[in-house]
């Protein structure tokens, strides 16, 4: 395993950030760590990284302790913390060689300056300073160093946090084809990067993970309700519809138009038909939306 997390328990005083979390990562995952504000997801990628121990438990990274080894953790993982500290009065490469310089790369320096200038797109920006450059190249720099010293694992806390959609999309896909090569611990609020990048997600709320699974498999079995959108060309009651069977609650969304919800296991639309044929009505539409992670997100976490 690249991480194992085993009953992880978090105090800030009477606070508890983290409840008796445990999880494990494999070699050559995108995991996206997901919950509220408050969840504890910077706290859980703060104690995997070394900045602060837990209250209680153990984690290891590629079987060194993070309590007892963590010089031996910290050469394994690279990091991007959410404000991406940075050196605004230094040159870009001037900087990167100075982080080289703190994972003594010694003869390497150059040549992974070099390489993490190209992998990153930061050449056309080279003679800049950091601080003259804009959000979307500064998040760049940050990935930059973090990977200098090529470690086996990448933590990244909010890696995409206020970049345009051009920025985004740049920042996506470099981080795709970072987790082709190495294990990607990421957290986001933005549930379509987690479709979109991620082959797995971990939910967490108030402290304790709610869901933890394959992105494809929350998103097919996970939902507590199904939805079916349905018009018809007049009007109808909400009484006449609940008469279908396996209908928990409907809503009006338009004159002739009712969002019907049920239980996740059980498909309303033949009934629906059945209706509209038995009281002379006519369907004029009628949609099953796909089930997206952030309706699973939101059933998970308002709680």
């Amino acid at each position: 395993m690249s991480i194992i997390v085993n009953h992880i328990s978090k105090r800030y005083g009477a606070q508890l950030a983290l409840d008796d979390v445990s999880f494990s990562i494999h070699p050559g995952e995108i995991v996206g760590l997901l919950g509220p504000n408050g969840a504890g997801k910077s706290t859980m990628m703060k104690i995997i990284t070394c900045f602060i121990p837990a209250s209680s438990g153990e984690v290891s990274v590629y079987g060194f302790d993070t309590r007892e080894q963590s010089l031996e953790v910290r050469k394994k993982i690279g990091y991007l913390p959410e404000n991406n500290p940075l050196y605004t009065d230094m040159y870009i490469r001037e900087y990167l060689e100075f982080i080289a310089g703190l994972h003594h790369l010694g003869k390497k320096t150059d040549s992974r300056v070099a390489q993490m200038m190209e992998v990153t797109g930061l050449n056309p920006e080279k003679g800049k300073k950091i601080g003259a450059l804009s959000k979307g190249f500064r998040q760049r720099v940050g990935l930059a160093q973090a990977l200098i010293h090529d470690p086996e694992v990448l933590i990244l806390d909010e890696p995409t946090s206020g970049l345009d959609p051009n920025q985004l999309a740049d920042i996506r896909q470099l981080i795709v084809n970072i987790g082709k090569e190495k294990t990607v611990m990421l957290s986001t609020h933005i549930m379509q990067e987690v479709e979109a990048m991620c082959s797995r997600a971990i939910i967490i709320n108030h402290g304790k993970i709610v869901a933890d699974d394959s992105t494809a498999q929350l998103l097919s079995g996970t939902g507590k309700v199904s939805i079916v959108t349905v018009e018809f060309d007049q009007e109808v009651t909400p009484a006449l519809l609940m008469q279908v069977k396996g209908v928990n609650k409907v809503k009006n969304t338009g004159k002739n138009t009712w969002v019907i919800e049920s239980n996740i296991n059980t498909d309303v639309r033949q009934g629906l038909f059945q209706l509209a044929v038995t009281h002379n009505l006519s369907v004029l539409s009628m949609q099953k939306p796909a089930t997206r992670l952030e309706d699973i997100f939101q059933q998970l976490t308002q709680k």
